[in-house]
């Protein structure tokens, strides 16, 4: 009898972990996933994209190849990496980053080219407990912020792709009592009403700090995750930095 306790006792406990292995989030109103931070999980979600672009943030890492089981090869996938400004409009620049896959908590622009409906994505992943959220600066000292929300989210004085209108990805301020499901990504700024052109770059596309900047002009420089690496530096000096590609005066930068 005792042999037969300690038996159930271990299949009990093989459940409860295969239990918490298992986790399935709610692309409606959110999941609350701090709890599971760290964790390698078998994750479920099931999300209604529209053909055309869509806004996309979860909180794991997926692969190209994971990408394309779920949605076909046909997909784009294009992250925020530069913004500028001319009087009220300010451009958004999307990168094609289609070959890096998706990052946890990274705010995304998604390409679809199937037919309307719901996508379920399965994987196994660590879940990361971290804010979806990527803040660049214009050339005149705008903060623009894309955030994915984790929570149903009101849209009020948010900028979101119009499912009905999503052809081009062009973000539009949201009206009335609109809301951003979980999953979705919106973007704000820090003053005013501006209207926000989107363009798209090449999963190479880089220009040279002499053609965004005189020598001795003062920039600041930031990388793609929108954290400030230099402060007040003559233009020429950003050659000097460590070769990567950066964001100053709200464009990209290669640095070889």
């Amino acid at each position: 009898m005792k042999k037969l306790y300690i038996i159930l006792a271990v299949a009990m406990m093989a459940l409860t972990v295969n239990a918490q292995a298992r986790l399935t989030l709610s692309t409606y109103n959110g999941t609350q996933i701090a709890k599971y931070d760290g964790q390698q999980m078998d994750v479920t979600m099931t999300r209604l994209l529209f053909m055309g672009w869509n806004t996309f943030s979860v909180p794991f890492d997926m692969s190209e190849q994971q990408l394309v089981e779920t949605l076909g090869p046909n997909f784009k996938l294009e992250r925020l990496v530069g913004v500028s400004q001319q009087g009220n409009e300010i451009t958004l620049d999307f990168q094609d980053c289609r070959a890096m896959g998706v990052q946890a908590n990274v705010p995304y622009i998604l390409y679809y080219t199937g037919e309307t409906g719901n996508k379920k994505f399965a994987v196994k992943a660590e879940i990361v407990n971290r804010e979806p959220s990527l803040t660049l600066h214009t050339q005149t000292g705008v903060e623009v912020t894309m955030s994915g929300a984790t929570v149903k989210t009101a849209g009020t004085d948010k900028y979101g792709i119009l499912a009905i209108n999503n052809s081009e990805a062009t973000f539009t301020r949201v009206e009335g009592a609109n809301e951003f499901y979980a999953t979705r990504c919106f973007i704000t700024t820090s003053a005013g009403n501006y209207a926000l052109r989107t363009r798209h770059l090449g999963a190479n596309e880089a220009a040279s700090i002499n053609d965004i900047a005189a020598a001795t002009d003062i920039v600041d420089v930031y990388n793609l995750l929108g954290m400030r690496v230099a402060s007040k530096i003559q233009a020429a000096d950003v050659n000097n930095l460590a070769p990567n590609i950066y964001i100053v005066n709200g464009r990209k930068v290669l640095v070889k």
